[in-house]
Order: structure tokens, then sequence, then C-alpha cells
């Protein structure tokens, strides 16, 4: 196995589909929510879809900031309607960089514009305007750089008023209106109801919901729920609007077609068991805590529940058997290690429940067994987060291979070691740098299994598995030792136009063998790994018709990771909720523990 220092082929030009999400008041009520935003956001990246985040001000600031024009500029008098529109946009851009603060937090490539950054125009009055133009280039340009551009709603520029907003509601418009632009062929509402009803749903706990509504009836059944410019302006451009709640799967559609009601959906929380509670786990048990709706959770399991005491709403054990209590529907492992993880999983898979897990080690050494596993119960087995943290990898790999195949996958592929060698390229010795890294929670106090290669090959044999369906042992994959990387060999190539990378590559040979190795190397700074920083990832992936693909993300951390498990938690909910699995739920005694395998 010969390291190759090929050039990369040129980046395909070809732009994935765009998704327009709208995100309001009534999804946005307090700083916490943005969180959940981000989430919601995230499911639709890791589709392979480009995300324009349409996003309102928080639940009554509006309200508030009109209020305080009324006070200042009324008294008796009429508020000069344009200043007032300046003020009113305030809470929307103040949003939208809050929007922009928790999509990095995750590890998205996020663009945040402004409308006079992206020529948003208007015509109309000042505080009841229409959408008129944008600069596509300026849209589209954002959307190639980045996956999510985030966008206030509400506002916009205007050749005579300078500032203008659109009339109650009128994200709804932003959000049509950048759709039909982008050409996108719907935009998802997200609100706080799960669609339009027949009747309010607060006051009739059986009120029936609509499946798909053409536009006319949707202004008749909908109103105070979407602006009516939205919902003509939708009609008018071609563009399927649909009413979600935050994390459905469902939704009601309005369209050109006849009304139709949508089946009932009887849905319980979904039981969870989450098993560790280290850096990752107490990220995604953030997550759970914020929809109860959604999950009741088991006493987590930890390795000193004293020291847990306190955190409300939550039970700690040191009792397995006690986390995996009342037959879970689904059991998220974060404990670490490989093969005791993996006996508890291949139990808990045997037995029916899903697992939900982003242990790299236990997946490399017992894909097979833990596979098995989860055909006999029934059960899912998700590990969206076992290779590149937050960079959905493996569900680009799903599709390219779904659309002809692969041929090569290289990658920067574990967070910390790049992290080590750009602080060796600005000059840090290696054991500061590892301090440094430990104390951001980037590396375990153990940094071998980092600095060795040992975790990239594990990913790395993930990624075979997927790619190629080959079964390669991790322990049988060539790796590079940061260790044998001195400062001054790290700081002489970047001089040199440079940069040392741990790089792990696989690739299927014209003559059906497989070449896979980690290496550490240098390669040009215009290389499409080179711009990956600090605990950045990125893979570079060529298909069989030798199209190249790009992803980024960041590939350590408690958030980023905690975001690709609770999307892998979040997808199985959706499916558990569907009226067939929900009558095959199981059945079994309530307090009857999961069977694990001795």
């Amino acid at each position: 196995m010969k390291p190759d220092h090929a050039q990369p082929r040129p980046l395909s030009q070809a732009q994935p589909p765009v998704c327009v999400l709208k995100l309001g008041s009534s999804v946005l009520e307090t700083d916490a929510d943005y969180q959940a935003a981000a989430q919601e956001v995230f499911r639709h990246v890791r589709r392979g879809e480009k995300v324009i985040a349409v996003v309102s001000a928080l639940a009554g600031q509006t309200d508030a900031l009109l209020a305080q024009g009324e006070r200042v500029g009324g008294n008796g008098a009429e508020p000069h309607p344009a200043f007032l529109a300046r003020l009113a946009r305030v809470g929307e851009l103040q949003s939208a960089a809050l929007m922009g603060l928790a999509l990095a937090r995750v590890g998205l490539r996020t663009r945040v514009m402004d409308p006079d950054e992206m020529g948003l125009m208007a015509e109309g009055e000042p505080l009841d305007s229409d959408l008129a133009s944008v600069d596509r280039d300026a849209l589209h340009s954002a959307l190639s750089l980045n996956e999510v551009l985030v966008v206030p709603g509400f506002t916009a520029q205007h050749a005579k008023h300078g500032v203008v907003t659109l009339g109650r509601g009128g994200t709804d418009l932003t959000a049509v209106f950048f759709a039909a632009e982008a050409g996108a062929a719907r935009v998802r509402l997200i609100k706080d109801v799960d669609g339009v009803y027949a009747e309010d749903p607060a006051q009739n706990p059986d009120a029936e919901r609509y499946a798909e509504l053409d536009y006319g009836k949707a202004a008749e059944a909908s109103k105070g729920l979407i602006q009516p410019k939205a919902i003509w302006a939708a009609r008018d451009a071609g563009v399927v609007i649909e009413i979600a709640a935050m994390g459905a799967a469902e939704a009601t559609r309005i369209c050109s077609a006849p009304a139709r009601k949508a089946p009932a959906r009887p849905q319980r929380p979904l039981r969870v068991a989450l098993l560790g509670c280290g850096a990752v786990g107490a990220g995604v048990l953030a997550h759970l805590k914020a929809r109860p709706e959604l999950f009741e959770l088991n006493p987590v399991l930890v390795r000193r529940p004293e020291t847990r005491e306190g955190e409300a709403g939550v039970v700690f054990t040191a009792d397995l058997d006690r986390a995996l209590a009342h037959r879970p529907d689904l059991v998220i492992e974060a404990m670490g290690g490989a093969d005791y993880p993996a006996t508890i999983m291949e139990g808990v898979l045997a037995s029916g429940a899903s697992v939900v897990t982003a242990n790299k080690a236990a997946l490399a050494r017992h894909y097979d067994g833990l596979h098995a596993a989860a055909r006999q119960g029934g059960g899912r087995l998700a590990y969206s987060a076992s290779v590149g943290g937050g960079t959905p990898i493996l569900e680009a790999l799903e599709r390219l291979v779904r659309a002809g195949g692969v041929r090569r996958i290289e990658g920067v592929m574990n967070g910390t070691a790049n992290f080590l060698l750009d602080r060796l390229a600005e000059g840090a010795n290696f054991d500061a740098a590892v301090k440094r890294a430990q104390a951001l929670g980037f590396a375990e106090a153990d940094p071998a299994a980092d600095v060795d290669g040992h975790d990239a090959a594990d990913k790395l044999s993930l990624l075979i598995r997927e790619a190629f369906a080959i079964a390669v042992d991790p322990a049988d994959i060539p790796k590079d030792s940061l260790a044998d990387v001195s400062a001054d060999k790290v700081q002489r190539a970047r001089e040199e136009g440079l940069a040392y990378k741990q790089i792990g590559l696989c690739e299927l040979l014209p003559d059906g063998t497989l070449k896979a190795e980690v290496r550490v190397r240098p390669v040009p700074l215009n290389h499409p790994l080179a711009g990956a920083r600090n605990e950045e990832n990125r893979f570079v992936i060529t298909g069989s018709d030798h199209a190249v693909h790009a992803l980024f993300g960041k590939g350590a951390g408690r958030w980023p990771t905690a975001a690709a498990v609770f999307a892998d938690v979040m997808d199985i909910q959706r499916r558990l909720s569907e009226p067939e699995a929900q009558s095959k739920a199981r059945k079994g005694e309530p307090d009857r523990p999961l069977r694990l395998r001795a």
C-alpha cells in the first residue's frame, strides 16, 4: 500500500436540492429553542439538501417593539411608518444572528445575510410591502459555499422608504419568495401545530387534520396560521407549502389538489435508555429533555451516579438492568470502549429495540454481529455520528452508492488529530497541543487512539463497509503516528506551501483489490483537505462516474456529535410513530427487562 500523492480532480459543480424552512415565533419562544431549530435544519442537511432558513423574531418581540415605537413616536400622533418599520425589523435581524450561532455550534457551514447584503427589494407601503426581487447571484454564491443560508423574514429594502416590513406573518411570505427564487418545489413552514385542522385542536382534541388542501381552501381553513399573501404567492409561483411541527414526518400540503383528511396517528412517547453521560451523552441528554412530549427517559447509566445528583428531571444509576428496565423502544449507547458495549447492543437489538451509537470502535470490531442482531430483532441500528461527528458522510455515501457507486474516499476524519497538527503548525510542542485538546474536550485522557491513527482506521473500516461492502479489520490498515511528526517539520512544510494532515484513504483499484491506509502527510494548501481547521473533518469522495464530491463539518466536540446522534434518534422516533409501527408495538410485560446476550 503506497501513499498516494496524486492531485485531486476538480470538485463537481452540481448543486444539491434546496429546502426552504421557515422557523416562526410560535417555535422560537426562548433562546433554548434555537438548538431545536438547529437540529431541524441539520436533519435536512444530512439528507443532502442545502437549506435556506427563514426566521422570525422571538415570540412577543415584534409586538414589544411596535408598542415601544407607539410610545415614543405616537402619544396622540401617528408614528412615522418608515421609522416604525425600521424598528420592527430588529427582532428578525437579532433572531437570524442567533440562528447562525446555534448552527455554527453543531458544525454546519452557515452564512447569515441581511436584506441589504442580498439585494432583497420590496414594493408597497412601509408596514405592508410585497417582495419584488433579490440578487440571485449573491443567493446562489452563498448556497454554493455553505450548507445553510439564514435569512431574516418579515423585512426587506425599499427604493423609497429604505426599510420596510411585509405585514403580519410576513416571514411566511419571505419563505415562499425564497423557495420560488431558489427553484425549490416546496417550502416547509414550521409551526407549533403539525398541520392545518378542520377545527381548532386546542378546543377539540379529536379535530381532523388535513393531509392536503388547495390554495383557496387553505386560505379559509388556516386563518391566523399562515399569512394569506404567502398562500397566493405560493399558488402563483407553483410552490407547495407544507405546514409541519418541529421534527415531524407528516405535514399538511397546500397545493393544487382537492382537500383530503389525514388518517389518525395515535402516538405515544418512546421509552429511551441512555447508556453513558460523558461529553456527547450529556449533549444528547439535553436534546432528550427538551422534547418530553416525544421521549420518556429511563434512569441514565453512569459510573458514579452520586456525582450527578441535583439534575432536575433525571435519575442516574450505575445499574445496567435498571437503565434497561421497562423494555425501552430505543437505547442510546454513549459508553465508549468496544467489546462490552457491543455485547450490550447486540442483546438490545436481538430483543427488538433500536440502537443509536457513535461508537466506531464497537462497530468496526463487531459490525457483522450487530447487524445480524438488528435483523433478528427487527429494530434499527443507527450510527451516523460514528464517522465524521457532525459531518454526514455515511448518508452521503448511501446516496452515492444508490446512484451508481463509489471509487475512492479520502478524508481528514479525526478532528482531534487535525486540531493537534494545527497547533504544531502554530509552533506549539506536542504535549502542550494534547493538553489543549483535552481541555477543550476534543481529546480523551489517553489520546493514543487519535494520535496513532487507530480511531481513523476504525472509521475507515466503516466507510469501506458502506462504500464497497468489504470487511477490513482496522488492525490490518497501515497507520502513521502523529508522534513521529515534529513541530519543526510541520512548520517547515507550511512555509513551503504544504499542510500536514492525518488522511484516511480507501480506493477500489482497477484490478478489484482495495487500497486502505491512514497516513500523516503533507498536501498542497490548495488541496480540498488542506483547509480543514481545528476539529473539522473533510471528505472527498470520487464516484464511479468520476464526479468528485466534498463534505465538511466538525468531527469532534460535544455538540456536533450530539447533533448527529440525536438526528438518528429523531429518525427512529418518526419511523416508530407511523401507524403501522404503532400497531406492531411490543405488548410484553411493561417491567420485563431486555434480554442481554451472555
